[in-house]
């Protein structure tokens, strides 16, 4: 990000180191920090989150699947689960029912440490994966680009729940647009809207870098202590694994954990600059004018302003240009998960930031499709029954695809060339 000083950029750089480290697990790999398992599904942050650089999200399919990489390393004995596989996306798992039918929707993880090399005498079985697919019980997610998400982080709930009040008011209502209406997914304990993830289940930067540690790493640390998955025999570290570095070289100073490290480079990444123009520029201009008469511009809403009065100088009264209202929508059974996390129910997911849109191979929440037409088509869906079992309402943007949907040919194309612009 432009204009940090010259600490903030000592925290970031540090920052982007850790967020690039191998993590083993008890370190005693070369170049590895410490803390991998009992369970995870992979083993550094920039595995998953790489495309097109360190802090996007899902890595080309013509380069290994970080995961496929990392199922058998140092010894492991993991299966690897059918929606892994080479030339498909990183993604991460979470089973809609437990075994008795009562919601879960939590993450669980694809591989554990039985049978590394660091590992010994660990012996903790992976889900079955097979029988839960089978039973329809698993929805899939791919990891977001990071990318200006420090700026999102600043921007102020009361714009968003302006922008939320001017969706709800029907103003395209004219153009046959109707029924879009964005809603939030409000912090429980503070009233503070929730803003990062797919469903808007995180609040902050801060929280989602302690919590993927613990989660997708297997990293226990001082938000998250224990860890998740306490097999007797499978555990190898004193906890957390990763805390505030008291002391550091006897000097005496004090060290941020790991995990805030991660935070750091997060926070200060800057916001993706548009590229070019995939033909003509004037293809790009007029996809961009059809973008908004069409009606996608009102959830992918151009811009926020951050505050004139953020601690971090270069965060201040910066135009955030992320083609997001940042609320939730009804999406319709095509593309539900059938996962509750707050507000946001089994058929809801965030507006897509599409900064960077361009650059990414894989769309939709769970990499269904690397075809940004074909993204654009699965937006509608009518009512009716979703894989898992559930019924839902018919999708808040059938109208806006409808109309883009009646484009020529020629115009859907512009809209495609404006998006990959981006």
């Amino acid at each position: 990000m432009q204009g940090l000083t010259a600490d903030q950029m000592a925290f970031f750089n540090q920052g982007q180191s850790v967020f690039n480290e191998t993590v083993s697990v008890q370190g005693t790999d070369p170049d590895t920090r410490v803390g991998l398992g009992p369970g995870f599904n992979s083993n550094s942050c920039e595995s998953c989150h790489s495309q097109p650089a360190s802090g996007g999200t899902s890595p080309l399919t013509t380069v290994p699947q970080p995961q496929i990489a990392i199922a058998n390393l140092d010894g492991a004995v993991n299966t690897i689960p059918s929606f892994i596989f080479q030339g498909g996306p990183v993604r991460e798992a979470r089973f809609v029912s437990l075994p008795n039918g009562a919601p879960d929707g939590g993450v669980h993880n694809l591989f554990t440490i039985t049978g590394r090399s660091d590992a010994p005498g660990c012996n903790t079985p992976q889900p079955d994966f097979a029988a839960e697919l089978a039973a329809h019980n698993v929805g899939l997610r791919i990891p977001l680009q990071l990318f200006g998400d420090g700026l999102v982080e600043m921007i102020r709930d009361q714009d968003i729940l302006n922008q939320q009040a001017y969706e709800c008011s029907n103003p395209l209502r004219r153009q046959g647009i109707s029924g879009i209406c964005g809603t939030t997914n409000p912090s429980g304990n503070t009233g503070t809207l929730l803003r990062f993830g797919w469903k808007d289940q995180n609040p902050t930067l801060m929280l989602f870098a302690f919590e993927a540690s613990d989660v997708e790493l297997g990293v226990t640390n001082e938000t998250f202590p224990n860890e998740r998955i306490e097999t007797p025999g499978c555990q190898f570290n004193t906890l957390p694994e990763d805390q505030t570095n008291f002391t550091q070289s006897g000097s005496g100073v004090e060290v941020p954990s790991d995990a805030a490290m991660i935070d750091s480079f997060m926070r200060m990444l800057a916001q993706p600059v548009p590229g070019q123009c995939p033909g003509n520029p004037s293809t790009c201009t007029t996809g961009g004018q059809l973008f908004q008469s069409v009606g996608c511009a009102l959830c992918h809403k151009a811009s926020y302003q951050t505050p004139t009065n953020t601690s971090v100088a270069a965060m201040s009264n910066v135009t955030v240009n992320l083609l997001s209202d940042l609320l939730t929508h009804h999406m319709g059974p095509g593309l539900a998960d059938c996962i509750t996390q707050g507000a946001a129910t089994g058929d809801m997911f965030r507006t897509q930031p599409l900064w960077n849109v361009g650059q990414r191979v894989f769309f939709l929440h769970d990499g269904r499709t690397t075809d940004i037409y074909q993204a654009i088509e699965d937006h509608m869906s009518n009512a009716g029954r979703a894989a898992c079992g559930a019924s839902f309402g018919p999708s808040e943007a059938n109208p806006v695809i409808q109309k883009f949907n009646a484009l020529s040919e020629a115009d859907q194309q512009d809209i495609l060339n404006y998006l990959r612009s981006l």
